[in-house]
């Protein structure tokens, strides 16, 4: 099993964007110290928990800090981007990663980020739009020299004739360092996610949020059935990240003290524990591990006893190897990271611990 980073990136609204954006970069040059294998870093534009609406501008700072850790966008949320912009972005990133840039996408799960930008998500337009907007791209990559024509629902391209420009070489000629792209990853949020189920017809890396285990599950059955409509074999487990909150400290006491009353913990009372008990986010019925509990049972600490990861190594350990053995086997874990600048020291313990001692027990979980 492998080790990552996701980072939604989180901050408390009353951090400074330059703070905000100096803590995700001390995050990502440590987990190239402690030699994690990746880290994704999620867009979004109304959450002021969720405030970089630019992950690729934390990757490029990234990649002149760190030397190894694999970066991607966790994700671009296609339906806010015109294609055209974003292939030619997303390709100029990667030679400057120099195959360290992983491309992820989604189709955005909050209503007020679609509601922005004019999208109606409750009739599924996003995910249209989505599935729209990565074949344009696919295909500009490939048809770069044109003359190509896209004739969308939502967007029409042209890629004109070189030969009619060829005066000033005029062209388009911006394509992927890695060929023929960087490897994509697909984020899903919904349970059952449509969004997933990209991920088996055309093979590409799945990430889901790490609730119960029935909602894990139903991520794994979107990829096969995906595969399924398609002929194809689904991915392997290996290649599934699973995000999950997790806390280490040195005994059980600590970890549980560090995650309640940290960063973790507030982000979770004021953010993410409203926002998926009310509204267009009924999340809560898929945090708990018996249906029949009443909503208002599922407290912070009943999270944090059942959902999250947190205590000694010893602890983490037997709780990594149960979720792996509830969802059926997956092969990377991604450390969902909050904002810990005013614990710097504890969450620095707490990755060194999850790298050097939890994680090497684990080498025999191979997805």
């Amino acid at each position: 099993m492998k080790l990552g980073l996701f980072l939604m990136p989180s901050h408390p609204p009353e951090r400074a964007p330059i703070d905000a954006q100096n803590w995700d970069l001390h995050c990502l040059k440590l987990a190239d110290n402690y030699a994690l294998e990746e880290a994704w870093i999620g867009e979004h534009f109304t959450a002021p928990w969720e405030p970089v609406p630019s992950p690729d501008i934390l990757i490029a700072q990234a990649l002149m800090q760190t030397k190894n850790i694999k970066l991607g966008t966790g994700a671009h949320l296609l339906p806010f981007h015109h294609p055209v912009e974003l292939a030619s972005r997303v390709a100029y990133l990667d030679h400057l990663a120099q195959g360290r840039y992983m491309f992820g996408i989604g189709s955005g799960g909050l209503q007020s980020d679609h509601e922005l930008f004019g999208i109606d998500m409750e009739n599924g337009e996003h995910r249209e739009r989505t599935r729209e907007s990565l074949d344009i791209i696919l295909n500009l990559w490939e048809h770069v020299d044109g003359p190509f024509k896209y004739e969308g629902k939502f967007w029409q391209v042209n890629i004109p004739d070189p030969e009619d420009y060829a005066f000033a070489n005029l062209r388009t000629h911006i394509t992927p360092f890695q060929k023929p792209h960087p490897p994509i990853g697909v984020a899903g949020a919904s349970p059952g996610s449509d969004t997933l189920k990209l991920v088996g017809e055309r093979g590409y890396i799945p990430m889901s949020l790490g609730l119960n285990e029935v909602y894990v599950a139903s991520h794994w059955d979107a990829v096969e059935e995906g595969a399924k409509s398609k002929g194809r074999t689904p991915p392997s487990r290996s290649e599934w990240r699973i995000v999950r909150d997790i806390w280490v400290a040195e005994t059980d006491e600590e970890a549980r003290e560090g995650a309640l009353n940290g960063m973790l913990g507030r982000a979770w009372r004021e953010y993410l524990h409203p926002l998926f008990s009310f509204g267009a986010y009924p999340f809560v019925e898929y945090m708990k591990h018996d249906e029949s509990m009443p909503n208002e049972d599922v407290t912070i600490e009943y999270m944090l006893d059942n959902l999250w990861i947190v205590g000694s190594p010893d602890t983490v350990t037997e709780k990594i190897r149960n979720l792996y053995s509830a969802v059926g086997g997956f092969g990377h874990l991604l450390w969902l990271t909050f904002d810990h600048s005013e614990d710097s020291e504890n969450y620095e313990t707490s990755m060194r611990l999850l790298a050097e001692k939890v994680m090497p027990r684990l080498n025999d979980l191979t997805g």
